[in-house]
């Protein structure tokens, strides 16, 4: 596995594996060998923890690895980049042998991700399959070593659309490449993650759900400053006229089901008979959702200060996080194992409170808000491509189309049954 690291490296900088993503990575560990696999799974995972990195994505020198990172990417543009891949049936794996798997593998060679002697055969076996893992953890798709579709989509976006990205990100990175405070938040809405660094290092990596395309998620820089265990929501005035009205003019008992009480601005509860429904007078009050099991934030709301009512907090919805696609939330980010998030912010700024601390007073289920004593400062940055210390490439879709590089599945060469 070395001499195929090394032919990363001299293609594109190396393979971005799971440096950013340490939760695939485990998901993989945890996976069962596949018996035609036996003799190389061991090694190959060993690679992967291997390149597991504790460097945040923004740091002092995020710059500067981009810019290595462009030099390999131009000189692949300059050979003509790479091969598009197609095929014949919905998803290419392990086992499988056609024509189109010698493609697949002219790709990952040119960018690094399979070793530049696996040779041309048309059969999709181990080393492929390691190929593709490796190609889909950096670039924030599931590990499975499934060609689906959308692995060929993220396997066909153009090397020049790749260096194009990198050149865009470049300016972004620089923008924030001074020093960001000894320990901070830092929100990747792209990729979907959430990185808590302390003294240089990710102290912890966590899976986030961020807003749709048409209810994005902020940029922006701020300070958290309050949690609020077991809190109430309150709903959006945007979701009571978007989402709430539509659902009980469906079913005149979603707000029973879904524990939500509504209030005047003077604090006298209503009945929904009260309310036209059939007109938007239900943005005129105050719709709140009890603390417990199903309420929308979960067990806990990580406060910071800004313009667009946005927070952080925790989800009911678990399953989203486990999704390749996580862009569902109305613009607030949703965090995956945040009692391990707000232990740490507690840890030196609130020292009474531990893990112990923490997970009693969630238990409990009363509410509880407590103020910081110091302010952690956060970014909620959009940053779509970038490379690690170790020279590793990651790239994300561009969801919000702010790359202005936005492809088509047309041009992204999708020729599945």
């Amino acid at each position: 596995m070395t001499g195929l690291w090394m032919a990363g490296l001299a293609a594109v900088g190396g393979v971005d594996l799971a440096v950013a993503q340490p939760a695939p990575v485990q998901a993989l560990l945890q996976q069962q060998q596949r018996i035609e696999w036996r003799d190389q799974f061991d090694t190959t995972m060993r690679s992967l923890q291997a390149m597991e990195s504790s460097f945040p994505t923004l740091s002092p020198d995020t710059a500067s690895h981009v810019e290595h990172a462009i030099q390999r990417y131009s000189a692949i543009v300059q050979q003509g980049g790479w091969p598009m891949v197609t095929s014949s049936r919905k998803a290419m794996k392990l086992g499988v042998r056609e024509e189109h798997v010698v493609s697949l593998r002219r790709r990952l060679m040119a960018s690094g991700d399979l070793e530049q002697t696996a040779g041309l055969s048309d059969t999709f076996d181990s080393y492929v399959d390691a190929g593709v893992r490796r190609f889909q953890l950096r670039h924030g798709l599931s590990p499975d070593g499934v060609v689906g579709k959308s692995t060929l989509v993220a396997l066909n976006v153009p090397a020049d659309v790749r260096l194009s990205q990198l050149e865009t990100n470049l300016v972004r990175l620089r923008s924030m490449s001074g020093f960001l405070g000894d320990r901070y938040v830092m929100v990747n809405i792209p990729a979907a993650e959430i990185e808590a660094v302390e003294n240089g290092r990710v102290r912890s990596r966590h899976t986030a759900v961020v807003g749709k395309i048409d209810r994005q998620t902020p940029i922006l820089n701020s300070s958290i400053y309050e949690l609020n265990f077991n809190p109430y929501w309150t709903v959006p005035v945007s979701i009571i006229r978007k989402d709430l009205i539509p659902k009980m003019n469906e079913d005149p008992a979603y707000l029973d089901k879904n524990r939500i009480r509504i209030f005047d601005w003077k604090g006298n509860e209503l009945a929904w008979q009260q309310i036209d429904w059939s007109t938007d007078e239900a943005t005129q009050y105050q719709f709140r959702q009890e603390p417990g099991e199903i309420n929308s934030l979960g067990s806990v709301r990580i406060n910071f200060h800004n313009t667009h009512q946005v927070y952080l907090h925790d989800t009911p919805s678990k399953s989203l996080f486990g999704s390749d696609y996580r862009f569902h939330s109305s613009g607030c980010v949703r965090v995956q194992n945040v009692r391990e998030l707000i232990t740490w912010l507690l840890s030196s700024t609130t020292p009474d409170w531990d893990r112990a601390r923490v997970d009693e007073t969630i238990r409990a289920g009363t509410r509880e808000d407590v103020k910081l004593k110091s302010k952690i400062p956060i970014y909620m940055a959009y940053v779509t491509a970038w490379a690690t210390a170790e020279g590793v490439v990651h790239f994300r879709e561009d969801i919000y189309n702010r790359d202005g590089l936005l492809m088509s599945e047309a041009t992204a060469g999708i020729n599945l049954q």
